[in-house]
């Protein structure tokens, strides 16, 4: 198609550096540029970690400062270059990512169709942002069901749209077969267990660390590795306390992570607030079985089937479970706490139930591999050409 006859989308996202919706920005990029002129603007170019080769990349170049006063100009600064680019660009469509993504978007409307995305729980819990972002887009567009829901329970907007991220099956296959040289237990007869994520209190990673420590000693042969940015000192601390520094292996950031996940055994999500898991959707689409926590929001619908999700939510709600479920394609563990701990000698239940599913799970060859396979299966059902699909027809809505 002749670009002077396609409409002007812009992606907008703070920065290109790792994480979820930032990989989901890039790819939403790639799918949509045959149909749309698309535009990603960032707000700075600093450690930029995302291949957006043929990609349209826009850097307004004013990076996150220190100090509310700064942080009130750069709100300033951000809404009046957008609003210029916009306008330059004669954009169609807007759509953020992130909360302060969406924030500089709904504030730097020019008559466009104006779409914020809310990712997370933690952008529903501070009210006057949800409030603004409501009433500025044109549609609030949200990673899960769950997210859905709590705008129209807890604030009565009842316009958002709920689209799952993608998952490019055949892309991470593909990736996942790279070699790689520094797989921390190469040559051991062991079973190893893999996490992926920031060293960041919402990936709740010091419980997983901690249910690893109560499984390993029923089974000596189980190794854990973490992979993600940064120091993961207090880790570093936490297992040796526990006397498992040998079992625990913290890989770091990795710009190709899948050939890691794909030499593990199981995968475990042990976050306490998710938008909507990015990883453990990846995980799944290389085959790993997966033990998640119940935590807001997603893991629920990707590990049951859609009728054992409406009769959880039917009977509990957003509350999360208090047992481990065995869901079609996955368990689900309870919920854990998101004050970080990291006390050797304090253990709570929901380590206790995780740690007992790990080394249950890790145990049952059968069961393992009816959830790999299950797993496999699940992972097609969020492709990238379903989510194409979506988003052009809520765009077309529009």
């Amino acid at each position: 198609m002749d670009s002077s006859n396609k409409k002007n989308l812009m992606l907008m996202v703070p920065m290109l550096h790792q994480g979820g919706f930032e990989r989901v920005c890039v790819k939403t990029a790639r799918l949509l540029q045959d149909i749309y002129n698309v535009h990603i603007l960032i707000f700075t170019s600093r450690d930029m970690h995302y291949d957006v080769s043929g990609i349209d990349v826009i850097d307004i170049d004013v990076p996150a400062k220190d100090g509310k006063l700064n942080k009130v100009i750069n709100i300033f600064k951000r809404v009046n270059r957008v609003r210029k680019v916009k306008r330059d660009l004669g954009i169609d469509y807007s759509y953020s990512f992130g909360s302060s993504a969406n924030y500089v978007n709904s504030l730097s409307g020019v008559g466009e169709c104006l779409l914020t995305g809310l990712r997370g729980q933690i952008d529903l819990e501070n009210p006057s942002q949800i409030k603004l972002f409501t009433q500025k887009s044109t549609r609030v567009l949200s990673c899960s069901k769950d997210i859905v829901r709590q705008l129209s329970e807890n604030y009565g907007y009842d316009k958002s749209l709920c689209i799952y991220n993608p998952v490019d099956v055949e892309d991470l296959t593909a990736r996942a077969a790279e070699p790689i040289s520094d797989f921390p237990f190469k040559g051991q007869d062991v079973k190893v267990i893999s996490c992926m994520g920031r060293d960041d209190y919402q990936k709740g990673t010091w419980h997983l660390v901690k249910a690893f420590y109560l499984a390993q000693k029923e089974n000596d042969k189980l190794r854990l590795m973490i992979l993600g940015d940064g120091t993961w000192e207090n880790y570093r601390s936490l297992v040796d306390g526990l006397g498992i520094a040998d079992k625990v292996a913290f890989m770091g950031a990795k710009k190709n992570p899948f050939p890691y996940l794909k030499a593990s055994d199981l995968y475990v999500c042990p976050s306490n607030h998710e938008g909507f898991p990015n990883a453990v959707l990846e995980a799944m689409a290389l085959g790993k079985p997966v033990i998640s926590t119940d935590c807001k929001t997603g893991p629920r619908e990707i590990l049951l089937s859609d009728e054992a999700y409406q009769n959880l939510g039917d009977s509990i709600g957003l509350k999360t479970i208090d047992k481990p479920v065995c869901g079609d394609y996955g368990i689900l563990v309870p919920n854990v706490d998101e004050v970080e701990n990291f006390d050797p000698t304090y253990i709570t239940p929901e380590e206790e139930m995780m740690g007992s599913q790990i080394g249950s799970l890790i145990s049952d060859q059968e069961l393992l591999s009816k959830y790999a396979e299950r797993s496999f299966e699940r992972a097609k059902d969020f492709s990238p050409e379903k989510y194409k699909e979506n988003f052009i027809r809520i765009l077309n809505s529009l």
